[in-house]
């Protein structure tokens, strides 16, 4: 049966990835430091397990790929945290916990699975980024620097491990409600003034990351490795859809 890790899986965009995979026939291991939240997963799962694991202790993430005894054909970085605060007012350690999680947690957990992956000379990575990784955010502290690193991340992966017949790619979040980003929708008019900056005029859900996900890992992407795939609904290009501009003149 195919194996698939998810970290931070235990609630929001990444629980949305677990069920997706499983879809798939997939194995799950759900790896989340909320515990509970990842047992909660599981008993939806079939055949799935939980650990609680924090992705920046090297030991605890050995420890648990031991325990989990089979080598992943599947990996997805979705463990992260942000620190919303204004940039000048940034506290030092909320910036280094911040690269800890998203950027360090995800190379300690790509390199361990990675070698683990050589062994069978097949796999699959994907890295779940943000929309930041390609825009800075106001207030947002280290999250777009961290994300922006793991899209780099991603592509030095890809080149190390495509020898050995194992693909790593990144799924860039736009404005989902889901997750870290659901509690901005709870306020109506942000929800509102954000779904019309959105050119195909909706917020995303977590069900959409999903899915880009499961693509990627599949063999449709065979031929695929070391992209960020945007799933924004076009934010990320639409700079100019808000900035007034007279109509030329239409010619008949």
């Amino acid at each position: 049966m195919k194996s698939a890790l998810v970290t931070g899986a235990g609630s929001g965009i990444g629980a949305a990835i677990a069920r997706r995979l499983a879809q798939e026939g997939y194995r799950l291991a759900v790896i989340d430091t909320d515990i509970e939240g990842a047992q909660a997963q599981v008993q939806a799962l079939p055949e799935a397990v939980a650990y609680a694991t924090d992705v920046t202790d090297e030991g605890a993430v050995e420890a648990m790929l031991d325990a989990y005894g089979q080598i992943p054909d599947v990996l997805v970085n979705n463990a992260g945290i942000v620190r919303f605060s204004a940039l000048l007012e940034h506290s030092v350690a909320d910036f280094r916990k911040v690269i800890d999680v998203n950027l360090v947690g995800t190379f300690i957990m790509s390199r361990a699975v990675g070698r683990r992956m050589i062994r069978r000379g097949s796999g699959a990575m994907v890295n779940i980024t943000s929309l930041n990784a390609v825009a800075p955010s106001p207030d947002a502290g280290a999250y777009p620097a961290s994300k922006a690193a793991v899209a780099l991340l991603t592509q030095q992966f890809a080149l190390a491990l495509g020898p050995h017949g194992i693909r790593v790619n990144a799924v860039a979040p736009g404005f989902i409600d889901a997750g870290m980003g659901a509690a901005i929708y709870t306020d109506p008019e942000v929800r509102a003034t954000r779904s019309r900056s959105v050119p195909v005029g909706t917020l995303g859900t977590a069900n959409d990351v999903a899915e880009a996900v499961a693509f990627l890992v599949s063999d449709k992407a065979r031929y695929t490795t070391g992209h960020q795939l945007m799933v924004d609904g076009g934010v990320s290009f639409s700079l100019k859809n808000h900035l007034p501009r007279k109509p030329p003149p239409v010619r008949v």
